[in-house]
């Protein structure tokens, strides 16, 4: 009864007949624009559904698609899965982290070759797994690769506390938790350094919904006040997706520059606050995070803060730790894909040299990128 009870709440939201509503009303406001407008939806959940869907081929010529940052996964620079991949190297560690990152290509291979080699490299769903394996390892040291946006970093938080608490002595933390609001201020001002014409920017956000569980939609507040740019905070499900680009354009028509939450089930402006308050008290902003296909953003990363250095893998194994910067694959034009300057299709090596059994870019390392979402809904396979 419970899964067909599932079944019938997710068919509301993937509804054929309500999708094709939405795609008619668009493309009757649609005429009304004055100018084509360029929504970038950040999250690659959303860049999943629009492929998955069809939702691509429903938008009106004048309603165009700019493919976001993706997901932490996505956005991993190579020089940290090298510091995943050495530490997983090291006697005595269990690395643990999410099953997401097990395929991520670094210089010296992935985390899958790691373990192909003799690492013991676990992966988890939920990082508070890390305590009964600590306990089951009392000789060994276990490190957490923490990833995520402001979705994910609540766990990680929370494992904090129970190892404090509990006074755990054998789990360390490797933190690479990511904030959105930061990178798409560097998006839109690298777009618009570059700008060549109206129809080369990003108009328009489609905000993810899971961040501003926890975030609240107030990180976005300064996007239409500041930037001139509105965003609508968009659940996942087609429909959703469906409906805030109908939000977005209705605004443009309009004349209005706002901030809508198309996701009133679950998001409000505020978010969290018992998440937020437990993110703050163990962890800060770092000057700066590398974006994989981006290059450096400023406080768009977190750290844990100095009175926890005890429990950070990279103080603990600093000695041991690259710290070069390693670029992506010069045939790769992620950054411009992620920049709205190219579509996956554009590139010379997608669906050749990378793919998502081999992925080079950023794009592809994750069936929440761009490219790997082309390439899997773009009849390639």
């Amino acid at each position: 009864m419970m899964a067909l009870e599932l079944k019938n709440l997710y068919d509301d939201f993937r509804d054929g007949e309500t999708i094709k509503a939405y795609a008619q009303i668009i493309a009757e406001d649609a005429k009304k624009l004055k100018n084509p407008i360029n929504i970038m939806e950040v999250c690659g959940g959303h860049t999943h559904t629009i492929m998955k869907f069809g939702l691509l081929q429903l938008m009106p010529d004048n309603v165009n698609f700019i493919h976001g940052p993706g997901c932490p996964v996505c956005i991993m620079p190579k020089e940290r899965i090298d510091h995943a991949y050495v530490l997983a190297m090291q006697e005595d560690v269990i690395l643990v982290t999410l099953g997401d990152m097990i395929k991520v290509p670094g210089s010296n291979g992935s985390l899958q070759d790691a373990r192909a080699k003799g690492a013991d490299v676990r992966f988890v769903y939920s990082p508070m797994e890390c305590i009964k394996i600590a306990q089951e390892n009392p000789d060994k040291t276990v490190v957490f690769f923490a990833i995520g946006f402001e979705t994910t970093t609540p766990m990680t938080a929370v494992l904090v506390e129970h190892v404090i608490k509990q006074k755990i002595p054998n789990i360390l933390f490797h933190i690479n938790h990511v904030t959105v609001p930061e990178v798409m201020v560097e998006l839109i001002d690298s777009r618009d350094v570059h700008v060549d014409s109206y129809n080369n920017r990003i108009d328009a956000f489609l905000g993810p919904s899971h961040v501003s569980v926890i975030s609240g939609s107030k990180i976005y507040d300064k996007f239409p006040k500041d930037y001139g740019r509105p965003v609508v905070v968009s659940g996942f499900e087609p429909v959703d997706v469906m409906q805030g680009i109908s939000m977005l354009v209705k605004q443009f028509i309009e004349e209005r520059c706002e901030l809508e939450i198309q996701y009133k089930r679950v998001v409000n402006h505020e978010g969290n606050l018992n998440a937020q308050k437990l993110i703050n008290t163990y962890f800060e902003k770092m000057d700066l995070f590398r974006w994989r296909g981006l290059g450096n953003v400023p406080e768009s990363g977190l750290k844990l803060k100095d009175e926890f250095a005890s429990l950070d893998a990279e103080v603990v194994y600093k000695d041991v730790l690259p710290i070069a910067e390693i670029e992506d694959h010069k045939l790769c034009i992620c950054g411009d894909i992620l920049r709205g300057m190219a579509k996956p299709t554009e590139c010379t090596i997608f669906g050749t040299a990378c793919k998502p059994t081999t992925p080079i870019g950023s794009c592809m390392v994750s069936s929440e990128g761009a490219c790997a979402a082309y390439y899997k809904y773009g009849n390639l396979i």
